[in-house]
This record gives C-alpha cells, structure tokens and sequence, in this order.
C-alpha cells in the first residue's frame, strides 16, 4: 500500500490566513455556506455577553412555541420586580397581562430587561429558576463555555458567554426557527404607546442584514450579534468589548463589509454527492465512490499571493472488505507552504465485499499481466 496524494484543483492563494483586523476584544466571524470561520480574535475567552445573552432567553421562548407547548397569544402577568427592573425597557405596567409575542418583541426590538424577567417568571417562576433552565437548554444545543445566572444579561461576574457561543447560539437560532427569526428584523416597536428603535446599527445601514442583538454593559462594553444574507450567503459577526456604541457601528459595518467583498466562497461539493473513485484490491467491485458528510467548501480571501490547492489523501488501492460510511480518505485545502487550512473526512459511499479465494487468484492474476490497467471503465 501506498499513500495516494491527488492535487484536484489549484485555486486561489491569499497574502495570510486572514484579511481582517478589528479593536474588538472578542470576536468571531462566520460564513454560514462553508462552515467557515473567517476571523477570531478571542473567540473561546469568558466574557460578559451583556443583553446578546438575551439570544438564550429568546431561544428558549422560540422552543416553546415550535413545540406547541405555548402560542404568540397566550399572556404573562407583569411582576413588581419586572416592573422596577432598571436598564434597557419595554415600559410594561405592573399587574398587567403581555402576550408572549408583545414580550418577544419587546426583548427582540427595545432590548427589554421587564419583558425578560416577565417572561422568566411566567414560565419558571423566579429568575434564579429560569436561569438554571437556560443553563440546561445551552448545554443540549451544545453551548460549551456559558453561564447564565440571570434573563438579562445583567452585569454579574459569573454571567459569563463566550464569542464562539453566541455565534453557535445565532445559528442555532436562524437554522431551528427560520419563521420566528425574521422577528430580529424588526426595525420598531411601539407599546404602551411609547415607540423605540431596535439598537443594531446594521438594520440602518446594510439593506442585507437581518439580525440579531446588542448588548452594553459596564462589564463587557459594546457588543454585537449580527446576521447579513446577500445573494444567497450569510455572514454571522460577533463582535464585543468595544468602547462606545460609534465604534460598534463603525465595527460592524466595516467587518461586515470585509467578510463580504474581501472573501470568496469556493464549493467542491454537496452534501453526500459521490465524486471521485479511489481503487479497491480484493474487491467484488474494483472501484468505490467516496463522498462527505457535509457540503465540501471553504471561504478564503481574494487577494492572493501563493497558490492553494485542494489535495486528495488516502492509501491506494483499498483493501475490501469496506463498509458504507467507513472513513477512507480526507480532503486536503493547503497552503503551497504546507499550511493546511482545512480537512475533510471522505467516506465509502457503499459496502464493498471481498472476492472469493479463487477470485481473488483470478484477480492477482489479471494484475499481474494488465497492471494498473484492470481498473480502467
């Protein structure tokens, strides 16, 4: 056996790894159609995640409704304490009834702290309560290095998220509630007769954008979640620990923008799509389609330098018998340097069993005289 290298394509090259700079102490930048991330800066540090925290009070509220468990109709009665709660506010009255979709707008739109600590009462109770639920729902959609001691995002040292969790819970968000997302498109709300504007500046400023959530406090500085679709790609930004709410704009926009223009996506291959045979020794088939799991793509910048190309690893020829699924080869995306800059799991797209002993002499045989030839179509 021998290990097989295959040069597929040769393509673009880029002048570093990345394009991007940003003063944001953490941030993340996400391009949804590869499963790429295009940019971090301390993405797995503990920070205070301040209202983007929000996110995981609305996902909570989003699961209830998707599993018929509540409606947008139904009503929570408005406590003293949410009524009293400082901060950000939807201006709710005590001892009045809220729809659920009023409050949802409410934290969505105005960022309010009352509609958080309506909504936690009304499903668990108390706030302390409905914090341990959050913190058992993000270890289910599989947010590792999150803390939520309360709704709201309210400064506390052990309220804690990090930029890699609040992309992982934005595209859980967008991916599980495609119809009750579009609500973070809201660019206004009015209740109690009092109308605000949904603090994300990308709303204003970037036709694209659809998404998500602010947050500000004197623990974490000014942050963003945000979401842009154009012509069909999405981009998801996580940006915080800026100085002021001018510089998150200013932030965003440009990180936004870059992400966009300065970067390009390059798809090899679709979900579960067989698209190359790798030769097979002893087997009742001489050749196996191998395929991947997940869309084969990655998004690199423009500007290039040194070529890159996509590489195919793997021993050849396989030994039957092989199973359907059994990891068999890997993709390769390197830098001409050696760099790699990403890998892909290929797998054996069907069962192969192996011949019979004479079969196998008939097979060894044919080698012997044809060589490499007995595998051609």
């Amino acid at each position: 056996m021998r290990i097989f290298l295959f040069s597929l394509f040769f393509f673009f090259s880029c002048k570093s790894s990345s394009a991007i700079e940003t003063m944001a102490k953490q941030a993340i930048i996400y391009d949804v159609e590869t499963n790429s991330v295009i940019y971090e800066k301390n993405a797995d540090e503990l920070m205070s995640p301040s209202s983007m925290s929000k996110l995981m009070t609305v996902y909570y509220v989003f699961k209830k409704l998707k599993n018929n468990e509540i409606s947008l109709n139904d009503k929570f009665s408005v406590s003293r304490k949410a009524w009293k709660k400082g901060g950000s506010k939807m201006f709710l009255n005590e001892n009045s009834k809220v729809s659920i979709e009023d409050l949802l707008k409410g934290i969505i739109v105005q960022s309010g702290n009352d509609a958080c600590i309506t909504i936690a009462e009304g499903f668990s109770g108390s706030e302390k309560n409905f914090a341990e639920e959050l913190n058992i729902l993000a270890k289910e959609i599989g947010l590792k290095n999150s803390n939520f001691v309360n709704a709201t995002g309210w400064p506390d040292i052990d309220h804690l998220m990090t930029a890699r969790d609040v992309l992982n819970l934005s595209l859980r968000t967008i991916n599980d509630f495609p119809q009750l997302y579009q609500m973070y498109s809201q660019k206004e709300f009015t209740y109690n007769k009092i109308k605000q504007l949904n603090r994300n500046p990308l709303l204003y400023t970037d036709s694209s954008a659809d998404g998500l959530k602010t947050g500000h406090t004197s623990l974490g500085g000014f942050g963003l979640a945000a979401s842009s679709k154009r012509n069909n790609r999405r981009i998801i930004l996580i940006i915080n620990g800026l100085d002021s709410s001018k510089e998150r704009k200013k932030e965003s926009k440009r990180l936004m923008n870059s992400a966009f223009f300065e970067y390009k996506n390059l798809v090899i291959t679709e979900n579960d799509q067989p698209f190359y045979s790798i030769k097979v020794w002893n087997g009742k088939n001489n050749k196996l389609k191998i395929n991947s799991k997940e869309k084969l793509g990655i998004t690199i910048p423009k500007k290039i330098m040194n070529n890159i190309k996509i590489v195919l690893k793997y021993k050849s020829p396989l030994s039957a018998p092989i199973e359907k699924n059994d990891q068999v080869a890997k993709l390769l995306v390197k830098k001409v340097d050696g760099e790699i800059l990403k890998e892909f799991p290929l797998y054996a797209s069907e069962d192969i069993k192996e011949k019979n002993f004479f079969s196998k002499l008939a097979f060894k045989f044919k080698y012997l005289i044809f060589g490499e030839s007995i595998y051609s179509d």
